[in-house]
């Protein structure tokens, strides 16, 4: 083998660099405007300048037959080289600068001529036209070669017509006149050439600054690479220009936010509405993982400027994390009551043991029979009052939850749910982040009660939670409903601030409400109203006493 490298062979063709290629076809457009521009003006300039070469020679001529003394001279005089007509006429041709001046009769003999030797000659061209009162401007050959021509009649003093002038223009003056024009344009050219190039290079500066001198292939896989990327992840996306209006959308954030195409060039504003979607993604709301609702959803957003002036938002789905944490939260309650009741078991394990070993049966039945009765009085209340199962058992359980925390969770007398309920989750939804937020407000303070009342009126539910904590400051109202935001430590787990705006979106996409205010003995009151909550289908007969149905533990859970 040889040890020979290989030659390197020579790539022709274009420069790679977005920069190189911008430069030269901006200077090939420049090159190519000024030579077209040039061309452009070349061309009807030679045809101004025979235009205008025919008309000076026709205006001599019309100025040469207007002399009454050619007209006289003609008829009264033979033609000769020294004749009056000849010298009128060279007179005339010397004046203005023309190649020569013809007088010539009706026969087309010539009177006059540059050359007197072909006076009395007959003209090399058809005088035709002019000897038939037509006045005639053209480009021909004739002895004296190729010329710009002018012919009119020549009339005598009544208007008969007694002959012919033609006048005639050196066509290489002509030629001169352009040749001469061309440096000049050909300087304007080069100059407007010079400013195109210098343009192209500062444009082609700027492009390779913003381009970062990457090549066109390389922005072409930047491209499909972006693509790929914003269409593949499953975190939202939204970019929004220096006016804040949205300019892309990726298919997990159209998505998360209920948007289509369409939604691209507008504002947030337009696109979502007013609300905390909208304020975080134009940046009227700053923080890092700011908290939304949408619809149903709980997203997580942060929003980050760009060098434009625009920014680029993302969005993460933290709806089944949110509903994790909340169930983490009821289910540590649990914990804590079970802990609470498996103590409270044990004493009342021991009363009975005492009971028994002193022989005390009726007192330890009566014992029993109280500490069962307290159960079962609360289950048979609120299975009375409320028919839908799923509500009746959280109702159950919160209740347990309630007691063991001191606090006292009771329906109110005008509480009448029947199992009419057309979304019972829904409402659950609602009952619950309202008692929990009810209990966590009451806990610790002496006398607590939390109080729920729940009535139908028609087709419409309307759900009370009433309290006896410290209650909420009037200008704090509808604070309280705005996602992320809240008075109490977040756990580890999750963020607060959500429980209160989940209630109101569910709320208000029914077309309700809901609202917060003074509870007659103090503390806060929550209503939320829900119209079309019930079917208009006719309750089931009231269960009474033991035949109740009793909540499963799945169920109160």
């Amino acid at each position: 083998m040889s040890s020979t490298p290989p030659a390197r062979r020579l790539r022709l063709g274009l420069p790679r660099r977005v920069f190189s290629q911008v430069l030269l076809m901006q200077l090939a457009i420049a090159a190519g405007v000024a030579v077209l521009a040039t061309g452009l003006f070349l061309a009807p300039l030679g045809d101004q300048l025979d235009d205008q070469a025919m008309r000076r020679a026709l205006a001599i001529a019309q100025t040469t037959a207007e002399q009454d003394r050619i007209a006289d001279d003609l008829r009264s005089t033979p033609p000769s080289p020294d004749g009056p007509v000849q010298r009128e006429a060279e007179r005339i041709r010397e004046t203005t600068g023309a190649e020569y001046i013809v007088v010539m009769d009706r026969r087309g003999v010539r009177w006059s001529h540059t050359d007197p030797r072909r006076i009395g000659g007959h003209v090399s061209t058809d005088p035709g036209q002019a000897l038939a009162g037509h006045e005639v401007m053209e480009i021909d050959d004739g002895t004296l070669g190729r010329s710009a021509r002018g012919k009119v009649p020549l009339r005598d003093e009544d208007g008969e017509i007694i002959g012919a002038v033609s006048v005639g223009i050196a066509y290489d003056s002509v030629r001169a006149r352009l040749i001469q024009a061309i440096p000049g344009l050909l300087a304007y050219a080069g100059g407007a050439l010079a400013v195109g190039a210098l343009a192209a290079w500062l444009i082609s500066r700027r492009v390779h600054r913003q381009t970062r001198d990457l090549a066109f292939s390389d922005i072409a896989a930047l491209l499909a690479e972006r693509e790929a990327m914003l269409h593949g992840i499953r975190e939202g996306v939204v970019a929004l220009d220096r006016a804040g209006r949205i300019r892309l959308l990726n298919d997990e954030a159209q998505r998360l936010l209920d948007l289509d195409d369409e939604a691209v060039g507008r504002s947030p504003d337009e696109a979502l509405g007013e609300g905390r979607t909208a304020d975080v993604l134009a940046g009227r709301v700053t923080g890092t993982d700011l908290l939304t609702v949408r619809g149903r959803r709980v997203l997580v957003a942060n929003r980050m400027p760009t060098d434009d002036g625009g920014a680029v938002a993302t969005l993460r789905d933290r709806t089944e994390l949110e509903q994790l944490g909340r169930e983490l939260d009821s289910t540590r309650g649990l914990i804590d009551a079970l802990r609470a009741q498996d103590h409270e078991h044990a004493n009342r394990m021991h009363t009975l043991l005492g009971l028994l070993e002193l022989e005390m049966y009726d007192e330890a039945v009566e014992f029993v029979g109280e500490v069962v009765g307290d159960h079962r009085a609360t289950a048979e209340q609120v299975t009375e009052k409320i028919r839908d199962p799923l509500l009746a058992a959280l109702l159950v359980g919160k209740a347990t939850v309630a007691a063991e925390r001191g606090v006292a969770l009771k329906l109110s007398d005008g509480t009448r749910l029947p199992d009419r309920l057309i979304d019972p989750r829904g409402i659950v939804t609602v009952v619950g982040n309202l008692v929990d937020n009810a209990l966590d407000a009451v806990a610790g303070t002496p006398h607590a009660r939390v109080e729920v009342e729940l009535r139908a009126e028609g087709r419409t539910a309307v759900l009370m939670v009433r309290d006896t904590g410290p209650g909420i400051a009037p200008e704090q109202h509808e604070l309280i409903f705005t996602e992320g935001w809240s008075t109490k430590q977040p756990p580890a787990h999750r963020e607060r601030g959500i429980g209160l705006s989940l209630v109101r979106r569910l709320a208000e996409r029914q077309g309700g409400s809901a609202t917060v205010g003074e509870a007659p003995g103090g503390g806060a009151e929550f209503t939320v109203v829900l119209p079309e909550a019930l079917t208009d289908t006719e309750p089931q007969p009231a269960l009474t006493g033991a035949a109740a149905p009793q909540p499963t533990e799945e169920e109160a859970r």
